[in-house]
């Protein structure tokens, strides 16, 4: 019962739910009973009478230790709903192994924080099995703001939730570099969240990212020569100012690898070619 965890529960408390509560840490669980769960010191006490168990931990090792301490005491037929960030190799074998050992087993990560969960809003994933999904739709529906349906595919919803969540990192990462340079060249954040109300570059995400499907880089809009040149600008400034960067080195490392193919006349965007 993390802090994600926790809020999911309170939230169903809240619609009036019967929910069990089971943590590692006792402690969590208990802490729960106050807003009317049930907790318990053994998870098997806490998951033998329930038709769905849901899951809140912190990757494939956790899911499976915690799963295989429960399973003895699994209701027949129950299903098993884990919203743990995993990854696809780990959600594919845990539904073909709990569909072999007689129960249910749904992958829905979701882009939501612990204010999300309880407040049931944000954006929760799941893909496979469209009957699975069907039956327990209305019931996750209910969880968040919006449930995405990725379709049919095993596993689209664990890689589709690691794929978003490594572009918050790197959206993180890339903020974290820019405002080491504008301290270095004398701004504040200030003078960054400034320029951001004018200009947003999030507008250019859905079209940068058609330009890199579509893959024609001979039209450049942006050289790649250009690009590299000021690359070298920020890190030069970022160097005097004594600023640390972590992306822009080496975004311009993997830039000097496409001059040096022969492509430094191209769109810079022909870096991700290889991506694909």
């Amino acid at each position: 019962m993390g802090l994600l965890g926790s809020n999911f529960v309170k939230a169903m408390l809240q619609k009036a739910q019967q929910v069990n509560v089971w943590n590692r840490t006792a402690s969590k669980a208990k802490a729960l009973e106050k807003d009317g769960a049930k907790a318990f010191d053994d998870v098997k006490d806490a998951v033998k009478d329930a038709d769905t168990i849901h899951l809140a931990l912190k990757d494939d090792e956790s899911v499976d230790e915690v799963l295989a301490m429960a399973e003895p005491a699994l209701k027949s037929g129950a299903t098993i709903i884990d919203h743990t960030t995993t990854s696809k190799k780990g959600a594919l074998e845990r539904t073909k192994k709990w569909k072999e050992h007689g129960f249910t087993y749904l992958h829905a990560p979701v882009f939501m924080g612990p204010k999300n969960a309880l407040e049931g809003t944000g954006y929760m994933l799941v893909s496979g099995d469209q009957n699975v999904i069907k039956r327990v739709e209305s019931e996750l529906a209910a969880m968040t703001g919006k449930l995405i349906n990725l379709g049919p595919a095993e596993g689209k919803a664990a890689a589709i939730k690691l794929t978003g969540n490594l572009f918050l990192i790197s959206l993180t990462a890339g903020l974290t570099d820019t405002l080491a340079l504008s301290k270095a060249e004398g701004l504040d954040a200030g003078d960054v969240a400034e320029l951001f109300s004018l200009w947003n570059p999030a507008a250019m995400v859905s079209s940068r990212l058609r330009t890199l499907r579509e893959g024609n880089f001979s039209q450049p809009s942006w050289e790649l020569n250009m690009a590299r040149k000021d690359a070298g600008l920020m890190m030069a400034a970022a160097k005097e100012g004594n600023a640390k960067l972590t992306v822009i080195p080496a975004v311009a490392h993997t830039m000097d690898e496409w001059i040096e193919k022969g492509h430094g006349n191209d769109d810079w965007t022909v870096i991700a070619k290889d991506s694909m």
